[in-house]
């Protein structure tokens, strides 16, 4: 079990009236990011993708990791992930402050506000936002407007980047889908499915999808209210459980499965998923008896080149310890320049991405679910989205020799 720090009341005073300004004690039973530790063979974790913006050199690729864990009994705090999980490992501390540059910068401009003469704005805005808190929760403030900008589509067209749908998905039904791989940062979700540039709500028309990342994004300001707008939803167990139990009916969320552990593998040329002890999604999805979709995103691991240390070596040492510890693994990446395609820069290659969404699996509403029941769903799982790898890869460039790594 992880440790639990105690805090004086003044910090707790001042964490309830500003809440994005202080991080939470250890043991706050959010789903906690990439890192945790599994408890036990069926509590494995999932990972959310990193929020496709601009990243540092260094990139916590698994803010998007995009992490994921299963819904436990209430009160029970929620397991960790890492790439090798010792058992036994509790749940550590919520990742406080994103990684993400932007949101970071919305911080530094509104603590600055403060002293200026437009204090007051930033004084009403924290106070909006102290009772505005739980709004992510609930599945945030998803704006059409937001997801139709123009800008969607020229980063689309770049690539570009296409959405394939294989089947139609039933109003009635929720849905969980489980995307693949993860990439440098996630780029093919984000696009297909947190903005209208693939047109993926006419494509699947009455399904509303969610794409998770990290809960530490949501306590950003000004960066959590773009989040919502665009159907970007917090990792948390109080949002899944919403979203799958309280939200009605067409919900799909898009989970990361790989997440961290997949991304520092991510490299051209290489199909790899990280999935065979990856059972957490599963869990859930009996739980609330949404139907999992296996999603492959062809050319995901085209657009950035990364520098790949070897298991045993002190890069690789560095990146587990960061992704146990601080709940991201930072990974040595570029892209090329902003003027020419012969240089090294952050801006990603223009490779084809192609999202094929696949059948999806009916799933039984089962409360407390078997580690049989979990390891049967698994199974069928990794079959279909191998199957729907083998049936696709010839139509985006890929030999019919090539087979699918699945870890």
């Amino acid at each position: 079990m992880g440790r639990t720090c105690k805090e004086g009341p003044e910090r707790t005073a001042l964490r309830t009236a500003f809440p994005v300004l202080l991080p939470r004690p250890h043991g706050a039973h959010e789903l906690l990011h990439a890192g945790n530790a599994r408890q036990n063979p069926g509590d494995e974790v999932l990972a959310p993708v990193s929020l496709t913006l601009p990243r540092l050199w260094l990139q916590a690729s698994s803010a998007h990791g995009p992490s994921w864990a299963e819904a436990t009994s209430p009160g029970e705090p929620w397991p960790r992930e890492e790439t090798e999980t010792p058992p036994g490992r509790g749940a550590g501390p919520d990742p406080w402050p994103s990684a993400s540059p932007p949101g970071v910068a919305c911080s530094a401009i509104l603590m600055y506000t403060f002293c200026t003469d437009c204090w007051l704005i930033a004084v009403l805005y924290f106070t909006w936002l102290a009772f505005d808190w739980n709004t992510p929760k609930k599945g945030g403030r998803r704006s059409q407007w937001v997801r139709n900008w123009a800008v969607w589509r020229y980063f689309r067209d770049y690539f570009p980047i296409q959405l394939v749908k294989t089947h139609n998905l039933l109003t009635t039904r929720n849905y969980i889908f489980g995307y693949h791989p993860h990439g440098i940062m996630g780029l093919g979700a984000f696009c297909n499915f947190s903005t209208e540039a693939t047109e993926v709500s006419k494509k699947f028309p009455g399904i509303r999808p969610y794409l998770a990342t990290l809960a530490g994004n949501f306590r950003m300001p000004v960066l959590r209210e773009y989040l919502m707008s665009g159907g970007i939803c917090p990792v948390n167990r109080d949002t899944i459980d919403y979203l799958l139990s309280k939200n009605g009916s067409g919900n799909a969320i898009i989970i990361v499965v790989g997440g961290a552990a997949e991304s520092l593998s991510s490299m051209p040329g290489k199909n790899a998923v990280t999935l065979r002890n990856r059972k957490g999604f599963v869990k859930l999805a009996l739980r609330h008896g949404a139907d999992l979709v296996p999603t492959y995103s062809f050319g995901e691991n085209e657009v950035y080149k990364q520098v790949i240390f070897e298991e045993g070596s002190w890069g690789r040492w560095v990146q587990k310890k960061f992704q146990k510890y601080i709940g991201f693994a930072p990974c040595i990446f570029h892209g090329r320049g902003l003027f020419s395609s012969d240089t090294w820069g952050l801006v990603p290659y223009s490779k084809p991405i192609t999202t094929v969404v696949g059948e999806p699996i009916t799933i039984p509403k089962l409360e407390h679910p078997t580690q049989q029941d979990i390891d049967l769903y698994h199974a069928m799982y990794m079959e279909a989205l191998v199957k729907l790898f083998d049936k696709h890869k010839t139509k985006f460039g890929l030999p019919e020799t090539e087979v699918l790594e699945v870890n």
